[in-house]
Parts: C-alpha cells; sequence; structure tokens
C-alpha cells in the first residue's frame, strides 16, 4: 500500500496573485511588477533602530526590556543612511503583510545585497500564519565596507507555502504569547516577556 504524503508547495507568480485577487494573502502597498516567479520584493522602511554604543550596564539582560539600548532614527528621503561595517541595527519593510490560517512566508535577502555582505535577518525570516503588520528585518553588515540604507530600497523578498491543512491556531491567537502582531515599524525584542508572562 502506497501512502501519499502531503508536503507543503512554495507558490508560484500565478497562485501568489489569484490569493491577492482574493484578499487571502495582503501586501499594502503593492507594485504588481515587483512579484517575482516564485517571491514577491519588499522595500526598506523609513525608521531604524539603532543600538546606542554608550550606555550603562554595558551588556544586554535578556529578562529585561531593551527600549533603553535603542534609540528610533529615520532615513533621509534623499540621503542614505550608513550602515557601518560589522553593525546592526533593526529595520522595517515598507510593506504591511497579511496571511491566512493556511500559508506561511518565508523572508529572504536579495542575492545581489548578500554579496556586498548585507544580510536582513539572522533568525526572523519565517511568518506564521495568520500574521499580520509589517516585517522587522535585523540588518547586519557583515562587510569591511559602510553600505548605504536608502528608503523604499529592494531589500527582499518574501515567498509563500501552503500548509497541509489550515493552522488550529493561528500568530495572534489567546494563549500564543505572540509578541509582535500588528507591528507597523521596527520592534525591539520583547523576550523579556517571556519572564513576566511564565
Amino acid at each position: 500500500m502506497v501512502e501519499c504524503l502531503t508536503v507543503a508547495m512554495v507558490l508560484s507568480d500565478r497562485t501568489i496573485k489569484e490569493e491577492i485577487a482574493k484578499g487571502r494573502i495582503v501586501i499594502e502597498p503593492l507594485d504588481p511588477g515587483c512579484i517575482q516567479p516564485a517571491s514577491v520584493d519588499i522595500h526598506l522602511d523609513k525608521k531604524l533602530l539603532v543600538f546606542k554604543t554608550r550606555r550603562y550596564p554595558f551588556y544586554i539582560d535578556v529578562k529585561q526590556s531593551t527600549d533603553d539600548v535603542t534609540e528610533l532614527v529615520e532615513i533621509d528621503d534623499e540621503k542614505p543612511f550608513l550602515l557601518s561595517a560589522g553593525e546592526f541595527v533593526l529595520a522595517s519593510t515598507l510593506e504591511s503583510i497579511e496571511l491566512p490560517d493556511d500559508i506561511v512566508a518565508r523572508l529572504e535577502g536579495k542575492s545581489s545585497l548578500g554579496r556586498i555582505g548585507l544580510l536582513i535577518h539572522s533568525t526572523a525570516g519565517y511568518v506564521d500564519p495568520g500574521w499580520q503588520g509589517h516585517l522587522t528585518l535585523e540588518l547586519s553588515n557583515v562587510s569591511k565596507f559602510p553600505i548605504t540604507l536608502y528608503y523604499k530600497m529592494a531589500i527582499g523578498q518574501i515567498s509563500f507555502l501552503r500548509l497541509t491543512s489550515p493552522a488550529e491556531r493561528t500568530y495572534g491567537s489567546p494563549g500564543l504569547q505572540s509578541k509582535y502582531q500588528a507591528q507597523s515599524e521596527p520592534t525591539a525584542s520583547r523576550y523579556f516577556k517571556d519572564y513576566q508572562e511564565g
């Protein structure tokens, strides 16, 4: 007897357009020219959370809020932000993303930017079903030179996968302790809430 194994499938451009037309996948704003064969290009918003270089104490305590560790800056409409060699900042997608209960998304960098040392996430590349909001990007410059960041530049791409069945509890459901639902700008770590809620 042969068992049929259902696997998650990456959505093609045709299916992405169909899901957007049905309102099941929401990407706002969306330029139709940004839809690639199996992904959609996303862009950099202007707000960045920059880590302070001089602070006391000189460490990050994961059990405490990190609000005092970062400061919000904005990329000028005309001039770029210079991401120094070895620097790490939090940024946000220009686009707001919404997913239904049976689709997850994967966030990936642009290969052309990766080839100059710009990484857009270290661990936050997965977007749960039920997600709503702008995605926080973890921008790292692993090159030896500063890299320019421009407002609205194409910064990455998002692909979509259909689940084997709809999720029973989507992101943001009661009891899941979803910390970042409906975020509209780069959001600092809320890991410390695990200790407050646990």
